[in-house]
């Protein structure tokens, strides 16, 4: 058996090094990380769910795509209008072909749109696709990766990336973002039981 936290506690350097190998070395990311890179997608991002659940499994020599119900991609429009989002959504669909997951883009812009009726309270606009991830409901999942023109990898994670090797999902208590913490919590310690859920 691995040690699956032989990273917490790193340097943020070395972190950043073994979150990039570890998205590399899964063919799925990196054929998404390409396809939006070629598509040239304004401000687009690979984040959340597919990044950390591949980190947890590879760490823990489960299958890459283990858990994995779907690929978020983050990007920012100016045009609001759904009709552009929907133009978006089908060309990177048409693009990719088929996948193992199904792949969900979704414009940042268009966020303040909808945001209270699903999850019930008040959504500012965003300025930037990263800025979303301040206000993700876990500080863990607040990751993104995208591949640049040379091939390097660029890594965002404006809260470190210690939680994300250390398998413990922390709260950002920076909007009212229980109910989501700890649903999402409760889902991925039954399928990642080695995670510790941080209480609200």
């Amino acid at each position: 058996m691995t040690d699956h936290l032989r990273f917490s506690g790193a340097a943020g350097a070395a972190q950043r090094a073994a979150l990039e190998a570890i998205i590399l070395a899964e063919p799925t990311l990196v054929r998404l990380l390409t396809t939006i890179r070629d598509l040239e997608l304004p401000d687009a991002w690979l984040v959340s769910g597919a990044i950390y659940n591949c980190v947890w499994n590879s760490l823990t020599e489960r299958p890459a795509l283990h858990g994995v119900n779907d690929i978020d991609v983050i990007y920012f429009d100016p045009d609001l209008s759904w009709e552009a989002e929907d133009r978006i959504i089908k060309t990177l669909h048409e693009a990719l072909g088929t996948m193992p997951v199904p792949v969900q883009a979704r414009n940042q812009a268009r966020v303040h749109l909808w945001f209270e009726q699903k999850f019930g309270f008040p959504f500012a606009p965003l300025a930037s696709a990263r800025e979303s991830l301040l206000r993700y409901a876990s500080k863990t999942h607040a990751v993104a990766a995208r591949l640049e023109r040379d091939d390097t990898m660029t890594i965002d994670a404006p809260f470190g990336l210690e939680d994300l090797f250390a398998f413990r999902v922390t709260p950002n208590p920076v909007a009212d973002n229980r109910q989501t913490h700890e649903i999402k919590g409760a889902r991925i310690k039954s399928v990642w039981p080695e995670v510790t859920i941080v209480p609200w």
